[in-house]
């Protein structure tokens, strides 16, 4: 039932490590490749929280590709236009640097489209609900990232199932990314008809994620009803792990923001003001020394999540459980 989706990826094993911001560092990524699942690139993480060169990085990642998939994230919201010309400049790099797979978000994604497709790769686009992926395949998209409720960092709002019988009758790989945090939920959503699963808590709590210990530390000992959203990250809800500090400012924005984000102009300013305000501070937080003290974000997948791991040893535990399936299955 994945076969669409590896033929698009050119991977073994039907899963992607999600785009992080700010945890998707070279080492994790590459790990992922590595170990023949799909690492997708988060532009801003790697120039603005790791302050590294975009396509010193993206040959590196490439160079540990054991029959895995290296992606790349387009976050295509017209937030401004020097935002927008330098999302440009890096999906440019990213397909001169042989990079075929796209994960786009957030906006309209018909300029990545007909930048990928012209060379023959595919772009997935992350939707919450049908009417988005309906916009999504007017631009010609190659396949939908199905975002539920259970999902880390911008989740949805409906569960995994909900959002599958939603969209099932569209024709493309439909990926399940929201609660799947061991190979039992993997399993499950194959079964359920999904042709892969996108996981982004689970690769925080690992040896290669940069991400503070204080952090993968918080995921571990986390439970599912230990996940709230908030809106004062990015304007818009975000999941992640209640703790002090998230019940003493709170998870929403006051009553001028709130009006503001609800203006078709003006959301994108405001937008882009909690944007650049969580990329400072998460950033710091996340990759510097000293623990990590404003919002971890986190999934309800925490459930499944008892340790942290190596990479390599997740992937293959996923892909012992898909070869296992595949061979019930006949």
């Amino acid at each position: 039932m994945s076969e669409r989706f590896l033929a698009h990826t050119g991977a073994r094993v039907p899963m992607i490590c999600g785009a992080m911001y700010p945890c998707s560092n070279p080492e994790l990524v590459g790990a992922v490749v590595g170990a023949g699942a799909v690492g997708v690139v988060q532009p801003l993480s790697i120039v603005f929280a790791h302050r590294l060169d975009l396509r010193t990085s993206l040959r590196q990642m490439q160079s540990q590709n054991q029959g895995g998939a290296l992606g790349f994230n387009a976050l295509v919201e017209k937030s401004s236009k020097v935002y927008e010309d330098r999302m440009r400049k890096w999906v440019d790099i990213a397909l001169e640097e042989g990079v075929r797979f796209f994960v786009t978000a957030l906006g309209n994604p018909d300029w990545v489209v007909e930048k990928v497709h012209a060379v023959g790769g595919v772009v997935y686009h992350d939707v919450t609900e049908r009417k988005w992926a309906l916009k999504a395949l007017e631009s010609d998209v190659d396949g939908l990232i199905c975002v539920n409720g259970r999902a880390g960092g911008h989740a949805g709002a409906k569960g995994g199932e909900e959002l599958f019988e939603e969209l099932h009758d569209l024709g493309v790989p439909l990926v399940m990314a929201g609660g799947v945090g061991g190979p039992r939920g993997f399993v499950e959503a194959l079964d359920r008809g999904y042709e892969a699963v996108q996981l982004g808590t689970r690769f925080i709590a690992t040896e290669e994620c940069s991400a503070h210990a204080d952090y993968k530390q918080a995921i571990v000992k986390a439970g599912k009803d230990d996940i709230v959203l908030t809106r004062r990250i990015s304007g818009v809800p975000v999941s992640v792990i209640r703790t002090p500090f998230v019940e003493r400012v709170g998870t929403e924005v006051g009553p001028l923001a709130r009006r503001m984000l609800q203006h078709p102009r003006f959301k994108h300013w405001m937008r882009g003001f909690y944007a650049a305000r969580s990329v400072w501070s998460l950033g710091r937080g996340a990759t510097r020394d000293g623990g990590y003290n404003d919002y971890w974000q986190a999934g309800k997948s925490v459930d499944a999540i008892d340790r942290v791991r190596p990479v390599a040893e997740i992937v293959a535990e996923f892909e012992a459980a898909y070869r296992a399936a595949r061979a019930q299955a006949g």
